[in-house]
């Protein structure tokens, strides 16, 4: 490999890695979604898995499908670590929760 190809490919692997940490830095400070003060309570990883049951709770007691909503919402606590904010919506706060969608490309979290 020659030096001015060992450059390129320095070089192209650089702009992916700061490609890739733009995505992130952005995706912690909320864009694209509502804005709220305390991030930390909302964002992604904000939870401990032993706080999604009270988390859910809150999130599901204007349901009238309690059950389905608690079981699914849950789930998605257990593998995302945070859960939105409110009973309905606010999902572009944690990214993951939001994007985990159904074989049939449904929203799987509540």
């Amino acid at each position: 490999m020659t030096m001015a190809n060992k450059f390129f490919a320095v070089l192209i692997l650089a702009l992916v890695a700061i490609s890739m940490l733009q995505t992130v830095v952005m995706a912690s400070h909320g864009h694209g979604g509502h804005h709220y003060s305390d991030k930390s309570k909302f964002g992604p990883g904000s939870l401990k898995s032993y706080q999604c049951p009270s988390q859910c709770t809150r999130r599901c007691s204007q349901t009238q499908y309690h059950k389905p909503c608690m079981f699914f919402c849950q789930k998605c606590c257990r593998k995302c670590l945070c859960v939105p904010p409110g009973y309905y919506g606010n999902k572009a706060v944690c990214p993951c929760y939001n994007n985990w969608k159904t074989q049939q490309g449904g929203p799987k979290c509540p």
